[in-house]
């Protein structure tokens, strides 16, 4: 019985560690199609290359589902308040780097200085408008960022901003920084928290991708006016408990 279990282990870890490889070469190879054929995007409305990437982030949920057997769900919709907003996501894997786009009409990221260098992504990060920092300017990041933040809320676009700043392991103690408190402050807008499962399934620095269902939930809005102390306190509670909610969800 004790063999019988342990070649069935085996065998299943063996189907894991293949469907991985497979997701991992058509994730990647769908990407690269998908940035080569949007190339003349460049020259169009920016609209036109939203539309573009709307449709890759379709076409990654389709692999997910297809060939890594995970599943995507999305709670919480009508959680969005119209018009532009400020979106402070859980961050723990590459997953909602794409996924953003599949929930919220037009997003724009706040993202590493560095991001823009990449050739092509960089490019295509200009188009959207997405809003670099330079994490060693400390203060007048803070400032560029605010003012890029709002030029591009007047445009009715939502802002989103991972709170602690890089992808942190499903579980782990909680590590958020001033960035999303100080653009709460400043922006006057509702703050919109995302809890998500993501890193059990699409762990950080690993090629391993594990069959089940990401969940994405849009928890109720923050409204503006309170201070900075409060909104970080409930930002990080509101996140926390619906994250670790959503692990203890999974079979």
């Amino acid at each position: 019985m004790r063999l019988y279990s342990a070649r069935k282990a085996g065998q299943l870890r063996r189907m894991l560690v293949l469907r991985s490889i497979l997701f991992n070469f058509a994730y990647y190879t769908n990407l690269i199609v998908w940035m080569v054929l949007a190339l003349p995007s460049m020259l169009l409305p920016r609209q036109v290359q939203l539309r573009i990437v709307k449709l890759w982030t379709r076409s990654n949920l389709f692999l997910l589902r297809t060939v890594a057997g995970i599943r995507c769900e999305f709670r919480g919709r009508e959680n969005i308040p119209p018009g532009g907003v400020l979106v402070a996501s859980k961050h723990q894997s590459v997953w909602e780097t794409f996924a953003l786009f599949h929930v919220f009409a037009d997003p724009c990221y706040i993202l590493k200085r560095e991001l823009m260098w990449i050739p092509v992504f960089g490019w295509y990060a200009a188009k959207q408008r997405m809003v670099p920092i330079n994490r060693g300017a400390r203060s007048k990041a803070m400032k560029d960022m605010n003012t890029a933040a709002k030029a591009q809320l007047a445009d009715g676009r939502q802002i989103m901003i991972f709170p602690e700043g890089t992808r942190r392991p499903p579980g782990a103690e909680p590590a958020y920084k001033y960035g999303a408190t100080f653009l709460y402050s400043e922006l006057g807008v509702p703050c919109v928290p995302v809890a998500l499962n993501s890193g059990a399934h699409w762990p950080r620095r690993q090629f391993i991708r594990r069959p089940g269902t990401i969940v994405l939930e849009i928890l109720p809005a923050i409204a503006p006016g309170l201070d900075k102390t409060d909104f970080a306190d409930r930002l990080q509670t509101d996140i926390e408990a619906a994250s670790n909610r959503l692990l203890a969800e999974r079979p």
